[in-house]
């Protein structure tokens, strides 16, 4: 399996390996593993878990839900449908958010026309 460096890892999503750092002591990156030397290693299904991160974090989900996603994701299959239905709902989260932002998008508009003259 090939593994990569929390260095690498912070490159490959363009954010500082002190955010890494923060989402492991969270309990957001769960089952690290660490050379002999004690640094971390990145293994591709921990790549693709901080991805999962990033994306629910950049969606504005609360840490402690990330990490409850995250614990159920350690937990196994049994857990899916708990996962399912958290996407879901924070999907439509994300949808009014998005909802929201665009109106709010259309007063900005305005303002800006009225300040070019437009």
């Amino acid at each position: 399996m090939k593994y990569c460096s929390i260095s690498e890892a912070a490159a490959k999503f363009n954010i500082p390996e002190s955010t890494l750092r923060y989402y492991e002591k969270k309990g957001l990156l769960p089952l690290i593993q660490r050379d002999e030397a004690g640094r971390r290693l990145f293994s591709e299904d921990q790549i693709a878990l901080l991805g999962t991160v990033i994306c629910l974090k950049n969606t504005h989900m609360p840490i402690r839900d990330i990490k409850q996603y995250m614990d159920w994701v350690v937990e196994g299959d049994n857990t899916i449908p708990l996962r399912l239905d958290m996407m879901e709902k924070h999907k439509r989260a994300v949808q009014a958010e998005i909802s929201l932002m665009t109106e709010s998008l259309k007063g900005i508009d305005v303002k800006i026309n009225r300040y070019t003259n437009k």
